[in-house]
């Protein structure tokens, strides 16, 4: 089973720098995107096969996520049901036969940190959200989490120590995640791969110089190891600043 996830900043943009190319050519069983930037309505994608969910921000321009799915999931909801969190279209859950597959746009902490400590309220009640599915069945989640977890994950770890992204507090709130019961998949295949990233500013030709951060993740419950057959980094794939990330799974669901 093949899981795709990307951050396209802004769909319609993506979509004119091809998306739909690189969508076709992965062939996923789930395509997951963060930050679509899109109210009901903006766009029509034509995407034979699949099934579409999509959760949008209530701010025009902002937020939102997206799943494109080739099997028709038992349920679908939309959020985690907090409203000071619901309100930015973060979060879609769908539930499959032998797991549930979550898409999160995490917030960002922001300039100066001005989003820190709100940032830190949605670890907290995102975590409480995963353990409560995990007590029905295991979780696959996968999105743009706007951390990078340690220094390896980052090319420039010192000067970024207290920047958005890279702050302990941030840092150990995934920290405690993966301790509760969940496995980075990419660190799981490759524990001391450098120079690994999913980001990378528009500024200073970063990408060019693969000065880049792994903010992107697919994790997974403990109990699901058995099935982990792979995970990757699509680098070579432009049309955001961000690339896409993947996970396979063994089997498929039925």
């Amino acid at each position: 089973m093949k899981l795709i996830s990307w951050n396209v900043n802004g769909l319609r943009a993506c979509v004119g720098k091809g998306f739909l190319d690189f969508f076709r050519e992965a062939d996923a069983d789930v395509f997951c995107l963060q930050e679509t930037k899109l109210q009901p309505g903006q766009i029509e994608l034509d995407l034979p096969g699949y099934f579409q969910y999509w959760n949008s921000a209530e701010r025009k321009g902002y937020s939102g996520t997206a799943v494109f799915s080739k099997k028709e999931p038992l349920s679908v909801s939309y959020g985690i049901g907090i409203s000071e969190h619901d309100r930015e279209g973060r979060v879609i859950t769908l539930e499959f036969p032998s797991f549930y597959l979550v898409t999160v746009y995490t917030p960002n902490s922001q300039d100066e940190l001005a989003r820190l400590d709100y940032r830190m309220r949605w670890e907290d009640d995102f975590l409480a959200y995963l353990k409560r599915l995990e007590q029905t069945k295991p979780v696959v989640f996968c999105g743009d989490l706007n951390v990078a977890h340690r220094e390896i994950d980052l090319k420039n770890p010192g000067p970024n120590r207290r920047n958005a992204g890279f702050t302990d507090e941030e840092r150990g709130k995934l920290t405690a995640l993966l301790a509760s019961g969940f496995i980075d998949t990419f660190r799981y295949f490759y524990p001391d791969r450098e120079g690994a990233y999913s980001w990378w500013s528009y500024r200073f030709h970063a990408r060019e110089k693969n000065a880049g951060w792994r903010i992107d993740y697919f994790i997974v419950s403990e109990c699901l190891k058995a099935r982990l057959a792979g995970a990757r980094i699509y680098n070579e794939v432009y049309g955001s600043d961000h690339c896409p990330v993947g996970l396979e799974l063994i089997g498929h669901e039925s």
